[in-house]
């Protein structure tokens, strides 16, 4: 287990008020300001996957991970405001970039062509950590963990509100764990409460210098849901990448956590196919994206459809949601269009929105 020491100084400027403050409050002055910082850390060679350093402001959180991690630490960048977000990741390709953004919470295509300046700042803080992320794509990760490239980053979630933190720390624990984020990982923060939510594998609290090697349990999230009107829509409808439209026939179905909105969907009638169903909006609140609310709610709600006796359907481009019924055993892929469905509807329904143009993929909820 490596130590790690570090003294860290400043001159002490001589000055009246310098001198006055020392007088009131008995400060000792010498030449220079010192403090140390001696703690132990894991070893790069040990399989672990995720790291957490906390503590307070001024306990030396920076100051260890720049001495430990100083190759490692992502140092933040440069966003063009005329460009797009998503054309900020040089040569990676667009899918790659787009799951990228995906595993970090950042689901929302109609943000992914602003620029970095317009987004909001759980936005701003996301593609951050997907920037950051995007450096181990750039490597090449061993099969091991430990030779897996690893990506350090300080004042995580320090910018954004608690529920921004808790949801992307799931997001990208997620990522990690599953692979889909090839990399390692340590978040430097002076916030305690997303330790449980990134499940870190050790924990350095410079508060007491203490190393805990051990994996905390995720906090439970119980959602509730409930049927209701078409205004409820108006909360979401912006973050939808199609359409802020809804017909007015749909069924629509609320989503709450802790009493808050999270997510929204809503179904309709295939057309010509009797006691079959389709969904046709799926949209969770930018703040609460990564954490698998969504899909968890789809599969609720399809429920419900199952025990009435009708079929219902999943169509979606999103590559998120389309990696998610691929791998569960609640979905069975039942259709995939590389161009979409054809252009024009139907001659009975002139207002139907197809899938024209768009590669898509259709999946059946099947149950557990």
């Amino acid at each position: 287990m490596p130590s790690v020491d570090v003294v860290v100084s400043c001159p002490v400027y001589d000055s009246f008020r310098v001198q006055q403050v020392a007088g009131m409050f008995d400060v000792p002055l010498e030449d220079k300001c010192t403090e140390n910082f001696a703690v132990e850390l894991p070893e790069r060679d040990e399989p672990w996957q995720v790291g957490l350093i906390v503590g307070p402001s001024g306990s030396g959180k920076s100051t260890i991970a720049r001495q430990h991690f100083s190759s490692e630490l992502y140092h933040g960048a440069d966003w063009p405001v005329d460009k797009a977000v998503v054309d900020c990741f040089g040569e990676l390709p667009v899918r790659r970039v787009i799951e990228l953004f995906t595993a970090v919470g950042f689901s929302s295509p109609p943000s992914w062509v602003k620029p970095y300046q317009v987004l909001s700042c759980g936005e701003r803080f996301r593609c951050d950590l997907a920037r950051a992320l995007s450096i181990a794509e750039f490597e090449s990760p061993g099969s091991s963990q430990s030779s897996k490239p690893l990506v350090v980053f300080d004042e995580f979630t320090s910018v954004v509100d608690r529920n921004v933190a808790k949801a992307s720390s799931t997001a990208i624990a997620k990522g990690i764990r599953q692979g889909n984020i090839p990399c390692r990982f340590v978040a430097v923060t002076c916030h305690y409460d997303v330790a449980k939510w990134l499940e870190a594998d050790w924990v350095l609290d410079m508060a007491t210098g203490r190393l805990d090697r051990r994996r905390l349990r995720r906090p439970s999230i119980h959602v509730e849901i409930h049927r209701t009107g078409l205004a409820a829509w108006k909360l979401f409808a912006r973050h939808h990448y199609l359409s802020d439209s809804l017909a007015i026939g749909a069924r629509c179905y609320l989503a709450t956590w802790q009493g808050e909105p999270v997510a929204f969907c809503a179904t309709l009638p295939v057309i010509t196919k009797k006691g079959h169903r389709r969904f046709t909006r799926i949209v969770t609140l930018p703040d609460y994206q990564g954490m698998g609310i969504g899909m968890r709610v789809v599969a609720a709600v399809a429920s419900l459809h199952r025990q009435e006796g009708l079929r219902i359907n999943v169509t979606s481009s999103h590559p998120g949601l389309i990696r998610h019924c691929r791998y569960s055993d609640q979905w069975k892929t039942v259709n995939v269009k590389k161009t979409g469905s054809s252009r024009g509807g139907t001659s009975r329904f002139k207002q139907y929105r197809s899938s024209a143009g768009r590669a898509v993929v259709s999946f059946e909820y099947v149950g557990a």
